[in-house]
């Protein structure tokens, strides 16, 4: 019995000698600090130094098309309707202002003509028999019914005429010009703008109604690249704003600028910005579709080289720099890059105003610091 409780002591007493010694605790990766020495810190090629302030531009990726403003684009109809008797467009076609694009046929423009020159003819009748009312009028010698029905014959033949005359205008004829030797059967329509013909909607011999958009014309000079950005990204924009163009068949790029940001959000939380060509080119057409890059500059930033950020297990770290050569890990957050630098938008545990941090070979502290914590 004795030799039982002697065993189970030495026993007990060896336990509580291993429950003191506990396992020294590892040091972790992203709260630890490293310390060279001379030797190591001549090999390592490291440089420290305090963060730069610098306002870094960032590049938006956007894509968009092509588009003309709707005072430069044109359809062309005939406001009486009728046949179309002869045109030579075809899309892509350049038209100039005042140019005959196509001849219209229909017998109402005839009877429109008749109309004018006759009640034009019988003005100088009705004027003259109501000079003749008023005076025989004046002197009591005729009724003021007839003297009234005169006047009312000669102002509403008036309103005739006038009338007829702004119809004539309307499909291109003027009536100043109009006699009975003039009349005819066929008008011309002309392009009201300089630029090329986007749709031919008619052929030779189709009867258009009045509302029939036979024609639609652009005006080049004024078109414009409508782009569709991110909502996120609205606020790096702004009026006046350059950035360049391409398509994705070339290589050239061309310079444009902002001139209006849209205040509408899509339900693909899109905007659409329109933007002008500095230099219009006449390969560039309506409906093309574009790729653009919009540079803009946020903020000043402290910026560290790219080599001075270090990545670790999704986190991205620097190396702050301490006297006696030793270095200690901190987490931060990174902005844009631009030409090797990269900005810092946070830090924790360091200001970055004032602490001196790795500048280069930041990964050759990091594996140092994974080998000694494994």
């Amino acid at each position: 019995m004795r030799y039982i409780l002697l065993i189970t002591t030495t026993l007990l007493l060896a336990a509580c000698g291993n429950n003191k010694k506990q396992a020294p605790a590892e040091e972790t990766v992203t709260t630890g600090s490293v310390t060279l020495n001379k030797e190591q810190l001549a090999n390592a090629g490291i440089s420290t130094g305090v963060a730069e302030q610098r306002a870094i531009s960032s590049v938006i990726k956007v894509t968009g098309k092509i588009d003309v403003p709707p005072q430069n684009m044109v359809s062309v109809s005939f406001p009486l309707g009728g046949y179309l008797k002869s045109t030579k467009l075809l899309s892509g076609m350049h038209v100039r202002k005042g140019e005959v694009i196509a001849t219209m046929e229909d017998q109402a423009y005839i009877q429109l003509q008749q109309d004018y020159l006759t009640a034009r003819a019988r003005q100088q009748y009705l004027e003259n028999e109501y000079q003749r009312q008023r005076e025989l009028n004046q002197s009591k010698a005729s009724s003021d019914k007839v003297f009234q029905q005169a006047e009312a014959e000669y102002k509403s033949n008036k309103i005739t005429i006038s009338s007829l005359g702004q119809k004539l205008q309307l499909i291109g004829i003027n009536p100043d010009r109009l006699h009975e030797g003039s009349i005819s059967r066929s008008v011309n329509i002309y392009s009201p703008i300089d630029g090329f013909v986007s749709k031919v909607n008619v052929n030779i011999g189709k009867y258009v109604n009045p509302a029939d958009v036979l024609f639609e014309l652009v005006n080049p000079q004024d078109i414009h690249l409508a782009l569709t950005v991110f909502e996120k990204d609205i606020s790096k924009l702004a009026i006046g704003q350059k950035l360049v163009a391409y398509t994705n068949n070339s290589d050239k790029k061309y310079p444009c600028e902002i001139i209006l940001i849209g205040q509408d959000v899509s339900p693909e939380r899109n905007i659409e910005v329109h933007c002008h060509f500095e230099q219009y080119d006449k390969t560039l057409v309506p409906g093309m579709y574009m790729n653009a890059d919009i540079e803009t500059h946020n903020r000043q930033w402290p910026v560290v080289p790219e080599d001075a950020v270090v990545n670790y297990e999704g986190k991205q770290y620097i190396f702050a720099a301490y006297s006696g050569n030793r270095y200690e890990l901190k987490e931060v957050t990174t902005g844009d890059t631009e030409n090797g630098f990269i900005a810092l938008t946070s830090a924790k545990g360091i200001d970055l105003r004032t602490q001196p941090v790795v500048m280069s070979h930041a990964y050759t502290l990091l594996m140092k610091l994974k080998n000694r914590s494994e």
